[in-house]
This record gives structure tokens, C-alpha cells and sequence, in this order.
């Protein structure tokens, strides 16, 4: 039986008496989030279980307080955990590409970046020192004597031994060399030794060549010597360069010997200092003569002895905690960075720079992920440094290139962070059904749910989430009217009486213009009509389209009629979402029958105008029809339905009780009235399905009627399991009480059919009739007559076939 709705079952008033306040400035502000149960459980679970895999997947509609709940959960949790290591890159004395990661105690890094930058500015200046000491003058200049001396014996004995054999030792261009020479000490010409007598020549060239013999003997001892002397000099400088950094480093090794990584760079400095003492001996090089070129500064150098502090968590308390707003490949991964020097690109150990994920390192990450998808790259890098634990820094680009290039290849980082992701349902379920890696490392699913109870404990933290606004915000306070209004906003929202909306977004937004309307209204306190206000001025911003489909529906250019009856046509509803705006919008439905036997042809079916649930619903008002007329006997029938002006796809079953009504009156001829319109979806026995958006319907078709002028006639048609979603305006509800527009709820398609028609719809008698003067007594009748006329028809044609 179809039942006429009252004004109080259209919407669910908030009595401001269950508010033991007068405004939310007597309210302490909200803290924690309100109706997230579930999703709070699943974001604990998650946060306190380590296990490898178990990472976040918090999704949500936006607005629904995902961002407000993990803040509060991970600045509760992360202030409880202990501060995680610092991390540093040193420089690889071994294999200079690969810098080597080392991890320190919080605060420690930077500590010992100091050390080395003091223990470098020390040696530059005791090294230098040391060598103009007394000291290390008086042994070097000692080596030196004594090589010489050697050096001025071997030659002297030789020297004296090539005089008195009447030689000489003369330089020339291919070194020391033997030559005979004269009393007089002058070289011997060779025109004045080819005029010697051969016996004189030859004794000259035997004790020539015997002299220059032990001449080269004595070369080669002196250049032996000089390796020597070479070597002993280096010992030397290594040894006063040992006795200036001995002391520093032993002490440093001391400081950090915790950490065996450190203690074996600082002997590999000690070792690379005294291999290079000419960079701390030489302090500056001269001024090339060319005026573009410039100034080369040795200091340069020394920057393969300091520290690059990748991460420093001197003032972190607790584990970290990072949103990441923009996870790029290098936001999340570090970079390596470089300069551009004599037009070359040049980079080293201390232009690595870190990434998101090396300062959440031993902490938490929250990242979006339509944005994390979006960045090239940083999807499938996060995957594999969370399956393989470490943080690797590369050039992502190199496997592109034509060439290589020659790069850094720094050391990996462990890796122990837990990452939340954050998005919504669509993109989990995409994610999840689809990547066979994100179901092995995000186990852990947050559901942050778009409703909650309508409960007096929720109304009162709406109240609370109000102050917390206000307060925020420094808005002005709320009359627990105002509080109640937006109560039963959040039921609008949640298209239930018995729900409330947790996208506070949108709340916070309504919270936001209703002070502006107070403020400019001149008042102190906010109040239920200011709430009004704001809510109907954020419809008139958004209505534009609205209004101009009523006015084309006005001027009929769209045709509607609201009065009247007419044979095969009906008002259906449908609702238009914009994104920011959804409204309701009345439809003309009309239905044609005529003989054949090709059944209901649905036309937006046939200019592929009609989407699959539609084309469905069409079917099952087929299997409806048929299931009813056509127990005992086939019926033969062809009939089109169409939603008549429509320019665009029609998707939804939203309109099955409506077109079943349009084809019904086209059947028996029975005229349906104009002034009421219908919503509903229907099965096959004939129950009406509830449908969405039915608020917006009911208020579309009323505003059109209400422009034409409500004659007390007018109403719509909906399904009896929609009344608790119904959160109609004042307006309509104040036109119901005055039984100016009517609302009926119906169970079954029949109960529809009754209001449409004055006309009872008839029940099946035993023998398969149906009572005369019922609707299903007409549609019977007129479908066996169509029956027999096209069984006629048929035998008409085989005779005229046979003649």
C-alpha cells in the first residue's frame, strides 16, 4: 500500500536541547577524529606491527579526516620511539666512486664533521710548520751533504785518475764524457788527434774507453745514490708529518672506535696525508700569466677529508616523521648534484644530497599516492628499496643514453621506515587487484568511511570539531542552533537521516561561510539563520546550469508538462552532478505499442545512447511484463521507450518504474497524470529498488513546480526504503504540511500505477483474469487483442502467399 509522507518524515531535525552549551566558545576543541573506528584500528595495527610488508594504505574520500588522524596517531607514536642514527658519506680512498655510508649515534654526524674539518685546518697549518723547522732542516740538509760528498769523491777519483792520463771529463749532450786534452789543458782537436801516429791513437782510445767506463760507473752509483737520497728525504717528511698527525688521529680513532668503519677511514687519511704532504706543504699557487684563466686555490684538495652529512637528527625527537608533497624520483631518493667548471661537469662525494626517505629513515613516511603514480619513476623505485631495505642513490636516467657517463655510485643505506600511502578507494582497489608487489608490501588496509551514526555522542563532536574550527580559525562562536543546523547538514550530506558525513572538509568549509554571513550581519555569536544562509548562498553560486535548464523547460524548449494527463508519457527524475553541484532534473518519458513481435525496443539502446545498467533495467521490465501477461497465453508485442530531448548517454536504472509506466498506459490507453513524477528502480517481480540522489530529485521537480504554481496537486513517486534518506529542504517540507506538494513511498510498481491513474491495479484470480475495471484487466485485454489481430494479420498473409 502506498503510503503519503508527512512533513516530519522528510527530514530529521537536530533538537539543540541534547547541547548542554550555549556556544562552542564553552567547548574544548576536538581532538582525536570522529567516527573512524575502523580505520583508527587498521592505522594502529599497522604502525605497531614491524614486520616486513606491513606498510599503509589509508583511503578515503577526500575530506574524510585520513591527513587529521595519521598527524595525530604518528605524533603520539613517533614522540615514544627512539632517535634513529644520523648518516654520512665519506670519501672511498679505494675506489673513489663509490663513497662509503657511514652510520653514527643522533647528533654524532655533524660532531664528527667538525672533527675532520678541525683535524684538516690543524695539519694545513702545523704540517707546514714542521717542515721549516730547525729540526727537519738539519736532517735533510745532512742527507743532502752526505750525498754530495759522495757524490764529489766518486767524481774527484775518477776526475784524478783521467788527469794524470792526460784526460778530461767535459759535458756534453749525451751526458758526462771522456776526453783527451793537452798540456795545456786544452781538449785535443781531431784534426790534431788524426795527426798523432796510430800507436798513440790507440792507446789513447783504450784508456778512453777504460776511463769512460768507470766514468758511467760512477753516474750510475750517483743516481743510485740519488733514489736513495730521494727515498730517505720522503721517509724523512713522512716521518715529521707522522709526528705532527699521530697524535690527532690516534685520538679521533679513540673518540669514534664504536664504529670500526671510521676507524679504518681515519688510517686511510693518515695514509693519504702523508702520501700527498706537497698539498699541505704548498699553501698557494702563483697567478697564471693569462688574465681569463683563474686562480687555482689548493684547498680544493682537502675536500676528500670532510664529511657530507647526509642526515642529522641532533634536534629530532623521537622518530621521524615526513610528508612528502611532492614524491619525485630525486625528492624521495637524494640526488647527486653537480658543477659546472671550465666547462665541465664535475661532481664528488660531498655534492650527494638526501631524499625524503633517508630522513624518515627509522621513522614514518606519508605519501599521496595518485601523486606518487604521477611521478615517473618513483613508484617502482620505492618498491625496491622496500623490498631490498636500502636506499640507493642513481642516475635513473643512464640505462636512457646513447653513452654512459661516469658517475658516483655511493654506498646503499639500510633502510626501516613505514610508509602510508594515501588516496582513494578506486586507486587501492586498481593497486591491489592489479600489482601483484603492492599486495606484498601494503598489507595493511585504513578505510576512513564517508558516514557514521547520527548518535547523540557523534552530534556532540560535530559541536566539538566546530569549536576546534572556530578556535583555529579564530572564528566567531556558534549557538548550539547553529550547531544544530550543521548537524543536519552532515545528514544532507550523508543522504540519511540516521548518518552523519565525515568529510569535514566540506563541513569546515559550511563552519567558514556562516561566520563570514554573522560577520557581515554585525553579529558576535553565529546562528541557525546565518547557517541557513551559507547554505543557500553556496547553492545560488553553484546553480547557474540549474536555472538555465528551468528556464528552458520553462519557455518549453525542454518539454515538461506538470499538469494534465496524457497517454504513454511520464515525468521520470534524474539528477545532473557537476562535481561541485548535483541537481535534480525532470525528464519526459514516453512509450509507443503497436503490433509485432519484436517486444520493447529500447531506443537509446539503438543510437548507442544508453549505457549497460540502463539496457539492463529495459530488460528486466521485459522479463516483468511478460512474467505478468503472459502466463497462459504469448502475447504478441512491439513497443519503443525513449527518454524524449535527450542529447547525451543515459546511464542507471534509477527510471524502470517509470518507463514500466509509460508502457503500461500506452497498452491499455490509460492516461497518466502529468503533475506527479516518479523515481525507482524494480525487479522482476515487481519490487521497487531504492535509488541515489533521490533529494535532489524530489527538490528539482518541486522548484519547477512551484514556478508554475503548486496546486496541491503535484507530488512524486519514490521507493518506500528511500524515506530514511530523505533530508529535504524547509521549504518543501513546509509545502508538504500545507498540502501543497504530495510525497508517496510505494513497495511494489502497482502502488504507483494506482496514484498515476485513479485506478485500483487489479490482483490475478484463480482462473488468470484479472478484475474487470482494474488497470491489469485493460493491459490484459489489450494485449490479447493485439495477440489476435496479429495472429490474423498473419494468416491473412500465408493465404494471400498460397493464392
Amino acid at each position: 500500500m502506498a503510503k503519503k509522507l508527512q512533513a516530519e518524515e522528510v527530514y530529521k531535525k537536530c533538537d539543540d536541547k541534547i547541547f548542554d552549551f550555549e556556544t562552542t566558545e564553552e567547548l574544548p576543541p576536538l581532538t582525536g577524529t570522529i567516527g573512524q573506528d575502523r580505520a583508527i584500528a587498521s592505522l594502529e595495527f599497522g604502525l605497531n606491527l614491524p614486520a616486513k610488508g606491513f606498510n599503509i594504505y589509508a583511503l578515503g574520500e577526500q575530506g574524510t579526516g585520513k591527513m587529521r588522524a595519521i598527524r595525530t596517531l604518528l605524533s603520539e607514536k613517533a614522540k615514544q620511539e627512539p632517535v634513529p642514527p644520523d648518516w654520512c658519506y665519506v670519501y672511498n680512498f679505494k675506489n673513489p666512486d663509490a663513497p662509503i655510508a657511514i652510520s653514527l649515534p643522533a647528533g654524532k654526524a655533524v660532531e664528527f664533521q667538525k672533527d675532520m674539518e678541525n683535524l684538516v685546518n690543524t695539519l694545513k697549518v702545523e704540517i707546514p710548520k714542521a717542515f721549516e723547522s730547525k729540526e727537519y732542516d738539519k736532517q735533510r740538509n745532512k742527507i743532502l751533504e752526505d750525498f754530495q760528498q759522495k757524490q764529489k769523491e766518486w767524481f774527484s777519483a775518477v776526475e784524478e785518475e783521467a788527469r794524470t792520463k792526460g784526460f778530461a771529463i767535459r759535458k756534453a749532450l749525451a751526458g758526462l764524457i771522456i776526453v783527451p786534452i793537452k798540456r795545456d789543458g786544452e781538449p785535443l782537436t781531431e784534426e790534431e788527434f788524426q795527426a798523432l801516429d796510430p800507436d798513440t791513437r790507440q792507446k789513447i782510445d783504450e784508456l778512453g774507453k777504460m776511463l769512460q767506463e768507470k766514468l758511467d760507473d760512477v753516474v750510475r752509483a750517483v743516481k743510485e745514490a740519488e733514489k736513495l737520497v730521494k727515498d730517505m728525504l720522503i721517509r724523512l717528511e713522512r716521518q715529521i708529518a707522522l709526528d705532527v698527525i699521530e697524535q690527532p688521529i690516534e685520538e679521533l680513532k679513540k673518540k669514534y672506535s664504536f664504529n670500526e668503519k671510521i676507524v679504518h677511514y681515519l688510517e686511510a687519511v693518515r695514509e693519504d696525508i702523508l702520501n700527498n704532504l706537497q698539498d699541505f706543504k704548498i699553501q698557494e699557487e702563483a697567478v697564471p700569466p693569462m688574465p681569463p684563466f683563474m686562480k687555482i686555490q689548493r684547498e680544493v684538495s682537502f675536500s676528500k677529508y670532510s664529511v657530507n652529512v647526509l642526515v642529522d637528527n641532533s634536534s629530532t625527537q623521537g622518530a621521524p616523521v615526513i610528508y612528502e608533497p611532492n614524491p619525485t624520483y630525486l625528492n624521495l631518493f637524494g640526488r647527486i648534484e653537480y658543477k659546472i667548471q671550465y666547462g665541465m661537469a664535475i661532481t664528488d662525494f660531498t655534492m650527494i644530497k638526501p631524499g625524503s626517505l633517508h630522513r624518515a629513515n627509522g621513522g614514518y613516511i606519508v605519501i599521496d599516492a595518485l601523486s606518487l603514480l604521477k611521478n615517473l619513476f618513483s613508484y617502482d623505485a620505492l618498491k625496491r628499496a622496500l623490498r631490498s631495505k636500502e636506499i640507493r642513490i642513481e642516475d635513473v636516467w643512464e640505462q636512457y643514453r646513447l653513452i654512459t657517463t661516469t658517475t658516483l655510485r655511493p654506498e646503499p643505506v639500510p633502510l626501516n621506515v613505514k610508509v602510508i600511502l594515501t588516496g582513494t578507494p578506486f586507486l587501492y582497489y586498481i593497486l591491489y587487484n592489479y600489482d601483484e608487489e603492492y599486495r606484498e608490501l601494503f598489507k595493511v588496509k585504513a578505510d576512513f568511511d564517508i558516514r557514521m551514526p547520527r548518535t547523540e555522542e557523534n552530534m556532540k563532536k560535530y559541536a566539538q570539531f566546530i569549536a576546534l574550527c572556530q578556535k583555529d580559525e579564530g572564528l566567531l562562536p556558534f549557538h548550539k542552533s547553529a550547531v544544530a543546523k550543521i548537524v543536519e547538514y552532515g545528514s544532507r550530506l550523508a543522504e540519511h537521516q540516521e548518518k552523519l558525513s565525515t568529510q569535514f572538509s566540506s563541513i569546515a568549509d559550511l563552519i567558514r561561510e556562516s561566520h563570514f554571513w554573522a560577520k557581515k550581519d554585525g553579529k558576535d555569536t553565529v546562528y541557525a539563520e546565518h547557517v541557513n544562509k551559507a547554505l543557500e548562498q553556496k547553492i545560488y553560486r553553484s546553480a547557474s546550469i540549474e536555472e538555465k535548464l528551468r528556464e528552458l523547460i520553462l519557455e518549453d524548449v525542454l518539454i515538461v508538462e506538470t499538469s494534465g494527463k496524457k497517454v504513454g508519457q511520464i515525468n521520470g527524475l534524474a539528477v545532473i552532478d557537476l562535481g561541485d553541484y548535483s541537481f535534480g532534473k525532470p525528464s519526459r518519458i514516453t512509450a509507443r505499442t503497436y503490433l509485432g513481435k519484436a517486444g520493447i525496443v529500447n531506443i537509446e539502446r539503438e543510437t548507442k545512447m544508453s549505457g549497460k545498467i540502463h539496457e539492463k533495467a529495459v530488460m528486466i521490465l521485459s522479463s516483468y511484463l511478460w512474467s505478468k501477461y503472459a502466463i497462459k497465453k504469448p502475447i504478441s508485442l512491439s513497443a519503443s521507450l525513449t527518454f524524449e530531448q535527450l542529447y547525451e548517454m543515459i546511464e542507471g536504472d534509477s527510471a524502470t518504474c517509470a518507463e514500466l509506466y509509460a508502457l503500461l498506459s500506452s497498452i491499455a490507453e490509460i492516461p497518466l497524470k502529468q503533475n506527479i513524477a516518479v523515481t525507482g528502480s524494480m525487479d522482476q517481480r515487481g519490487e521497487v529498488q531504492p535509488v541515489g540522489g533521490i533529494n535532489e530529485k524530489i527538490e528539482g521537480f518541486f522548484e519547477l513546480c512551484k514556478i508554475r504554481g503548486l496546486d496541491g496537486t503535484h507530488g512524486v513517486i519514490i521507493p518506500r526504503r528511500n524515506v530514511r534518506h530523505l533530508m529535504l529542504k524547509e521549504e518543501i517540507q513546509k509545502a508538504i504540511k500545507e498540502g501543497a506538494f504530495h510525497i508517496y513511498a510505494i513497495d511494489y510498481a502497482e502502488e504507483g500505477l494506482e496514484i498515476l491513474t485513479d485506478m485500483p491495479a487489479g490482483e490475478l484470480k484463480p482462473d488468470g483474469t484479472y478484475p474487470e475495471g482494474t488497470i491489469n484487466y485493460l493491459v490484459m485485454k489489450k494485449l490479447e487483442e493485439m495477440s489476435e489481430l496479429f495472429k490474423k494479420k498473419e494468416k491473412d498473409e500465408e493465404k494471400k502467399n498460397e493464392k
